[in-house]
């Protein structure tokens, strides 16, 4: 499933913007499909002008039939009624998700038959003080298990110290829910951590859920401003 919103706050209209040739959430869809990992990709969009791009484009897509605050909502919307049991949400806005990753997020479920993992999604290494400190980048911290502990738009773990090997990660918008866990954010409440920080998984935190998080090497570029635009279009050559 791939939420797309045409509306987005800091840079309106952005999933239609040109990437190669053809617009941002048409290449996010045509990558989804061509690793051949699910047994069908969506996009899910409260937009016709969205919606029908994928599908005048030969995809398939669902319109939302109500307001939602975030991807998540907007994902169990669509699978409510549907006969799945893993959910991955690809972000409309990430099109240089690659394959590897995709696999090792699903495989996290693989070895889980007491189901303790509710959702699992990605994280990579950053050591840059200009993105560790930059509040457009979601950062996450992590047990000796790597469940997460918190995720945060402020540098976490604080460097009070900074002589003690603390790694800092970036989490990357790209999640695999059992679908229980995905329903029960739907219908769960906005709690005051997810609302203050704007960031959708921490309400599965506030909530007792478990997420695992997967580390990944691959940094994926998320378009999310003019500059990311300019940036994925140079990577994309």
């Amino acid at each position: 499933m791939i939420p797309a919103r045409y509306a987005a706050s800091r840079f309106p209209g952005k999933l239609m913007q040109e990437l190669g040739g053809k617009t941002v959430i048409r290449n996010t869809y045509e990558v989804a499909v061509a690793t051949n990992l699910f047994d069908d990709v969506f996009v899910v969009t409260d937009s016709d002008i969205i919606y029908n791009e994928i599908v005048d484009n030969g995809g398939k897509a669902i319109m939302s039939k109500k307001e939602h605050e975030c991807g998540s909502d907007r994902i169990a919307e669509a699978v409510e009624f549907m006969d799945v049991d893993i959910v991955i949400n690809i972000q409309g806005d990430e099109p240089f998700t690659d394959k590897q990753s995709l696999v090792e997020l699903m495989d996290v479920f693989k070895d889980d038959d007491a189901k303790q993992i509710d959702l699992a999604s990605l994280m990579v290494e950053i050591k840059e003080e200009e993105e560790i400190n930059n509040p457009n980048i979601c950062k996450v911290i992590v047990d000796k298990d790597n469940f997460a502990l918190y995720f945060s738009r402020s540098p976490i773990p604080y460097p009070r110290e900074t002589n003690v090997g603390a790694k800092y990660y970036k989490h990357q918008g790209v999640y695999a829910f059992r679908k229980e866990a995905l329903l029960d954010f739907y219908r769960l409440p906005m709690l005051p951590l997810e609302a203050s920080e704007k960031i959708e998984c921490i309400r599965y935190l506030e909530y007792g859920k478990r997420i695992k998080m997967v580390v990944t090497d691959i940094q994926n570029v998320e378009i999310d401003t003019p500059e990311d635009l300019e940036l994925a279009k140079k990577l994309w050559k």
